[in-house]
């Protein structure tokens, strides 16, 4: 039972509790939430979770950005008066931890999956999808993120980085090499690429397809440099965490009669001989550049299409505020990173669901229904204004959920993406056009 206190006892109870856990404390027993008006609103509890130390691609940084955006709402008296519980799980890159980790959403009532990476969609989609969980915000690498009627994605996937991609580089390559994964989803990519070319009337990419983990690329290299040629040609490589290998083997290509050297003015891409490259946000960014030299790194100048901003811009500072405050030690929490910034806006777009439906008890059904409804969610600026309501799906084959169609053209300058071109570029048509 829950004792009402008054005077010098209550006092002594709240120094206490503010002294002894900071940040998100809760009066046991009494379900008074700090910041709470009333006390009578219940805790959400929601799921992030992401691979890590896998042998294949890692996220450590988007359950630590979830785990450090809880302590920082929950600070501020929760998320309209709810405290916010996050679960965390590692899905191993596997079909069975990705399927053990929507199993565990399930049995422990969470009302959401918020800024998760994980490329087994088929695995984890059908627990949730049984139990009418929504999937929101997660990192777009898997196909189901973009079939699933439970799920809310708030970038446009590889497809749109794909096709924008190909727009990017349109401008400034005469023939492009595309490196990709010998895979059924890469399968998937010279077309969506190809359609991008088109937009500027170009011919199509020539198609090197390759191990996603293989342990050096010289033949793929070798074979790409070759194809694109030495008047304007450009390589492309699109591995996930193996792009680095596949540059590295780039890089140690013996040199051709034109010599090597780079372009001055930043904005002609990363060179080898008269080559130059390139590469997608998720493949290439700004943690993978400080690690392979920054300024020195071999990607210096290539070009690069992101979902977001790049990293030093003004919208992401809430989001630098809240990791410098509450995860300040914690070296996973990346703000540059991509999955650290998807998952910041997957809690964005929870943050005003819930105060949207301003209710003491929040459900999954609840969450899913506001936002089949419409519900308009603002990003500061991080992306366009997101809403899932059936007209505002862009209903591409095989990716119908494409609510965000716009992408970012950087430049990597002196060790740092950079824009180079301001604001969104749409490439909602280019996916459309994509056999």
């Amino acid at each position: 039972m829950c004792m009402t206190m008054t005077g010098r006892r209550l006092t002594s109870l709240l120094a206490y509790v503010t002294t002894a856990a900071t940040g998100a404390s809760l009066l046991t027993g009494c379900g008074v939430f700090p910041g709470a008006t009333g006390g009578s609103r219940e805790p959400v509890t929601v799921m992030t979770w992401a691979p890590d130390q896998t042998r294949a691609t890692n996220m450590p940084g988007m359950p630590a950005m979830a785990q450090a955006y809880a302590r920082w709402i929950n600070s501020q008296g929760g998320i309209d008066g709810h405290e916010l519980r996050v679960l965390t799980c590692n899905e191993h890159n596997t079909s069975a931890g990705a399927a053990a980790c929507a199993r565990r959403a399930v049995r422990e009532k969470a009302v959401a999956v918020v800024g998760s990476y994980s490329q087994n969609g088929r695995a984890f989609m059908a627990p949730l999808e049984a139990a009418g969980i929504p999937y929101i915000g997660g990192y777009g690498i898997s196909e189901d993120e973009f079939t699933s009627p439970l799920s809310y994605p708030v970038n446009g996937g590889l497809a749109s980085l794909i096709a924008g991609h190909g727009m990017q580089l349109a401008a400034s390559c005469r023939t492009v090499s595309l490196v990709r994964p010998d895979t059924l989803a890469g399968d998937k990519l010279p077309e969506l690429l190809n359609s991008g070319l088109r937009k500027a009337s170009h011919r199509n990419a020539v198609d090197i397809p390759a191990v996603e983990d293989a342990a050096e690329y010289t033949a793929q290299a070798d074979r790409a440099r070759e194809k694109a040629g030495d008047e304007d040609g450009c390589v492309t490589a699109v591995l996930g965490e193996r792009t680095q290998t596949f540059f590295d083997s780039f890089r140690r290509l013996p040199q051709t009669d034109a010599g090597e050297g780079e372009h001055g003015d930043g904005d002609s891409g990363g060179k080898r001989d008269a080559v130059r490259i390139s590469s997608v946000l998720g493949s290439v960014g700004q943690p993978v550049i400080d690690r392979t030299g920054g300024a020195r790194s071999p990607f210096e100048g290539a070009f690069v299409t992101g979902w977001y901003p790049e990293a030093s811009d003004k919208s992401w500072a809430p989001m630098r505020k809240v990791i410098q405050e509450h995860a300040f030690a914690d070296n996973r929490v990346d703000p540059a990173d991509a999955g650290v910034q998807t998952t910041w806006i997957a809690y964005t777009v929870l943050k005003e669901v819930v105060e949207a439906l301003d209710a003491d008890r929040v459900t999954a059904t609840q969450i899913a229904h506001a936002l089949d409804r419409g519900e308009r969610i603002d990003t500061g600026g991080l992306t366009p204004a997101l809403r899932w309501k059936y007209e505002d799906l862009l209903g591409a084959p095989g990716f119908p959920r494409i609510v965000n169609r716009e992408v970012t053209f950087q430049v990597v300058r002196q060790g740092r993406l950079v824009a180079q071109k301001p604001g969104f570029v749409d490439v909602g048509e280019t996916v459309l056009s994509a056999p």
